[in-house]
C-alpha cells in the first residue's frame, strides 16, 4: 500500500517537479508529488502532498525529511491525514435563522 506525506512550510517557489525531486534526491521513490494551489489565483498555498511508491517506509521517510531545508526554509513532514469535508459539502456552516416576527 502506498504512503502518503504532508510536506508544510514549502517556499511559494516550489514546483510539483521540485517536490519530487527533493524527496528522490533524498533516497525515496516517489509515486506522485502535488503542490497545493489557490482555487483563485493559483499560487501555491505553502504545502503538498508526497506519495510514496510501493514498499516505501512512511515513517523513516518522516524522520530523514522532516526538518530538512528546502530553499531555506524548514519543513514539516507528516503523514498525510484523510481530507476532511468542506462545509460547503456538508450542507453546514450557515448561521440560525430565526423567521419569527419581531416587535420592538
Amino acid at each position: 500500500m502506498a504512503s502518503k506525506l504532508y510536506v508544510g512550510n514549502l517556499p511559494h517557489s516550489t514546483t510539483d517537479a521540485g517536490l519530487n525531486e527533493f524527496v528522490t534526491n533524498a533516497g525515496y521513490q516517489v509515486a506522485s508529488a502535488l503542490v497545493i494551489r489557490d482555487k483563485i489565483t493559483g499560487q501555491p498555498r505553502g504545502f503538498g502532498f508526497v506519495e510514496l511508491a510501493e514498499g516505501e517506509d512512511l515513517q523513516r521517510a518522516i524522520g530523514s525529511l522532516n526538518g530538512q531545508a528546502l530553499e531555506g526554509r524548514a519543513l514539516t513532514v507528516n503523514e498525510a491525514r484523510p481530507q476532511r469535508a468542506s462545509l460547503s459539502a456538508s450542507g453546514g456552516g450557515g448561521r440560525y435563522r430565526d423567521n419569527r416576527r419581531r416587535d420592538y
